[in-house]
């Protein structure tokens, strides 16, 4: 028979790991802002946040009853990564840190929190975070994908002074695996073999204390004396933080990883990307692993060397409970195949390249290795050896000398064209449409199925093929995308800054339409995802791709809608 215990909730932190642009925001003055917006989403909670029904008064209570600050953590103080999705820059790796209190002053009421109740709130803050994070992308980039990390803490039991040997824990168990995984710990009908999986890993030395640290949640016990007096000198510095900082550094692996599966995508249709500066954009996360390798080696020099015996199972810990090695050495498969490709499609376009300047260069030997212009020049030379008064001999200076100039010029001319039209090949075309409605006052916008900007909102539009002029490119692009068809009414303009796609350098000519077939059949397709209409008086609150907020400043949409300039 298992026996019954009540664990009393004292405090929790909070973690999310997060790159922050110093360039844009200080770093406490990110924190402060993100911690106005979670107190804000926290004092307008309803009952019908609650995720079950029964649940939402203790929700309500304690979303009144909290009390919650947020810090910035650095953790790796100089970190210049390029998110490859989103085109956007950061130069900081670290993490928020909130420290958690339910019931402040009110130790009773601590009591009434049960393990099932301290993932709600994160669960709602996640969401809203998700929900602003497109107005902070260039002071911010979170790790929204995992759940915020919640560490909950207690320093009391009942019944009191239990002695946590195995056999306590296993008579315990059921109850005690509820608060060592706190985001499945809810049902009441799970196998005692899940218990026993639950309660495994105490990481604890003493018999006074429980220390469970998993991938999304950890929970500590420690006796009422041991946490006032070694919490914060000990347990914060070696078990929290440690928990912390290893959450992310797989967050920036994860998101080194998910540059590399963007790279490797473009790699892939190796006409849409700069081999120069694909390299450049891998170097540069080389370099990030370096740095991450270093910070790895501190943690690792403190399993070889540091005599906490505690402080090193944590790690260890840490480690295995992350999969940390498993996803480095996936990395560095990627880092290798990526390489490989890069190579076989630099030296396929250097040959190209070669074939292209060497047809220009063959001409030239050609004439030269044939003789043609040392005849041409003998035959100048016997007519300049001619009596000056023969006019015939003048005549046929003049011709010999028109001759030998226009075949090198010609030769020359082509040479040089040769070379212009092998630089023009690495810039690649493409177009984009400002879509209008019939009435008007909505444009289309569709969400990218792919990177860079994948899941973003952009114009429709796309690469020009080979031989289609750009009004034929843009309709069938359109076509392709939203399943309508429409006419072009005007240019807007052409677009061609080095910097507007992280691709390579890809110049666009954004066009203003109109749709002719009906509205209804409007659809996401090819490379998008969905195709919406979109009110132009929402678009302010839009995050777009590219530089498709400047091609719809030109368009200057607000005045189409006002003075309907098309009708």
């Amino acid at each position: 028979m298992i026996n019954k215990i009540k664990i009393s909730y004292n405090e929790e932190y909070w973690f999310i790991s997060a790159f922050i642009n110093t360039n844009f925001i200080d770093r406490q003055q990110i924190a402060k802002k993100i911690e106005k917006i979670v107190n804000t989403r926290i004092s307008n909670i309803t009952e019908k946040d609650a995720w079950l029904k029964e649940l939402a008064d203790y929700l309500m209570k304690m979303a009144n009853n909290i009390s919650l600050s947020c810090n910035w953590v650095d953790y790796i103080p100089i970190f210049p990564f390029h998110h490859e999705n989103s085109d956007q820059f950061y130069d900081v790796l670290g993490y928020f840190e909130f420290h958690v209190k339910y019931y402040k002053d009110d130790p009773e009421k601590k009591k009434t929190i049960e393990p099932n109740l301290l993932q709600q709130i994160p669960h709602i803050i996640l969401t809203e975070l998700k929900s602003k994070v497109q107005f902070m992308k260039h002071e911010v980039l979170m790790d929204l994908e995992s759940p915020i990390y919640i560490f909950a803490t207690s320093k009391e039991t009942d019944p009191p002074g239990i002695e946590w040997n195995q056999k306590q824990i296993e008579n315990y168990k059921k109850d005690l695996s509820y608060w060592t995984v706190l985001y499945s710990g809810q049902w009441e009908d799970y196998s005692p073999t899940l218990y026993d999986v639950r309660i495994r890993d105490n990481l604890s030395n003493r018999l006074s204390e429980l220390h469970f640290i998993n991938r999304n949640s950890a929970f500590v016990y420690m006796a009422k004396e041991n946490y006032e007096n070694f919490f914060e000198p000990y347990m914060k510095p070696y078990v929290v933080n440690p928990a912390a900082q290893i959450r992310t550094i797989i967050f920036s692996l994860r998101e080194i990883n998910n540059s590399l599966d963007i790279l490797f995508l473009n790699t892939y249709s190796e006409g849409r990307i700069d081999t120069k500066k694909l390299e450049e954009k891998i170097n540069n996360l080389r370099f990030l692993r370096g740095i991450i390798q270093n910070a790895l080696s501190v943690i690792y020099n403190e399993l070889d060397y540091n005599r906490r015996q505690h402080y090193t199972s944590v790690l260890r810990h840490l480690i295995k409970k992350f999969d940390m090695n498993n996803i480095k050495e996936r990395m560095n498969q990627k880092f290798d195949l990526l390489y490989n490709m890069m190579n076989e499609i630099h030296q396929k376009r250097v040959q190209e390249d070669q074939e292209e300047t060497e047809k220009a260069l063959n001409i030239l030997n050609f004439l030269l290795g044939a003789g043609i212009l040392a005849d041409l020049v003998s035959l100048l030379m016997i007519a300049l050896n001619l009596n000056e008064s023969d006019f015939s001999a003048i005549m046929l200076n003049s011709i010999v000398s028109v001759i030998i100039s226009s075949i090198l010029i010609i030769a020359i001319i082509y040479y040089v064209f040769v070379k212009i039209k092998v630089k023009r090949k690495k810039i690649k075309k493409t177009v984009d449409g400002i879509v209008l409605n019939k009435d008007k006052d909505k444009i289309i916008l569709v969400k990218r199925r792919f990177p860079p900007f994948q899941n973003y909102y952009a114009l429709p539009g796309g690469y020009i093929k080979k031989g289609e002029n750009t009004e034929d490119a843009l309709i069938r692009e359109i076509k392709e995308e939203t399943n309508l068809k429409v006419s072009i009414l005007e240019k807007i303009g052409y677009y061609d800054d080095p910097d507007r796609d992280p691709r390579g350098e890809v110049h666009s000519t954004a066009f203003l339409c109109m749709i002719t077939s009906s509205e209804n059949q409007i659809k996401g397709k090819s490379d998008a995802i969905s195709a919406e209409f979109i009110p132009i008086d929402q678009l302010n609150k839009i995050s777009l791709a590219f530089d498709h907020k400047k091609i719809l400043q030109d368009a200057d949409l607000d005045l189409i809608k006002k003075n309907s300039l098309f009708d």
